[in-house]
């Protein structure tokens, strides 16, 4: 399987699994079933509301067409990669997920460019480009991905799951959070810090070391602490102990 090595804003270097075309193809296939069902539910809405008006509603579907079963079949890939930071419900189902292949996080553009593209990539090629070009290409990227300089990666059910076994046995009952801030972070960024906490162990030179600090100081600016610990190793660890309690 094929992965890639992104930098992130805070000097980071994180390991991603690259979506394999089936991947992406199946979390297409669960979208258009979703979208099918969204939609198919609102027009027997509207033709329940239309046999029990007593009239003139009859002639009003091709504007309820247009105003929103048209949006929905046009906008769902865009608004749900807005929303859902990167994935759609197909998506996230797989686990897949569009990230920047420069680290920073995708903006509106972003998604913008890679929705405009499938104009060529799916709906004109009847999906074949999208498959071939992902399939082949260094970074498994369509030509969306290409003009908005991003990539669909899997994220990891394994780092998932080992995060959540981490002191599994501490409960707001028992524990009391040292920086309840934490809570307030996504999932990704703990998935930051574990990741870099563990590349740190493999790899005990300057540069990890240095991420390590960064990545520290930058969670204690976030967090408005005055200071910052001196143990970057222990502080993220007590972080990661935190965000579990706080969210379970």
């Amino acid at each position: 399987m094929k992965s890639i090595e992104i930098k992130t804003t805070q000097n980071v270097v994180i390991s991603y699994e690259l979506a394999a075309a089936r991947d992406r193809v199946l979390a297409f296939i669960i979208d258009m079933v979703i979208k099918i069902v969204a939609i198919l539910l609102l027009i027997w809405g509207y033709s329940s509301i239309v046999s029990l008006s007593s009239g003139g509603l009859e002639d009003t579907f091709e504007y309820f067409s247009y105003i929103v079963i048209a949006p929905i079949n046009v906008f769902y890939t865009l608004v749900f990669e807005m929303w859902m930071n990167g994935q759609t419900p197909g998506k996230k189902l797989l686990r897949l997920k569009v990230i920047k292949l420069d680290g920073k996080q995708p903006l509106f553009y972003d998604y913008l460019l890679r929705w405009s593209f499938r104009i060529v990539d799916i709906v004109m090629s009847f999906g074949v480009i999208a498959v071939i070009l992902s399939s082949s290409s260094e970074f498994a990227q369509r030509l969306g991905d290409m003009a908005a300089n991003c990539t669909v990666v899997k994220v990891s059910n394994r780092a998932a799951i080992t995060l959540k076994d981490i002191m599994k046995i501490d409960t707001l009952e028992n524990y009391t959070p040292q920086y309840p801030g934490i809570g307030n972070f996504r999932e990704e960024d703990i998935l930051l810090i574990k990741q870099t906490i563990e590349r740190y162990g493999k790899f005990k030179n300057e540069a990890h070391k240095k991420a390590l600090v960064q990545l520290s100081m930058s969670i204690s600016q976030k967090l408005g602490l005055e200071k910052t610990e001196p143990d970057p190793v222990k502080f993220l660890k007590v972080l990661i102990k935190d965000y579990i309690v706080l969210t379970r």
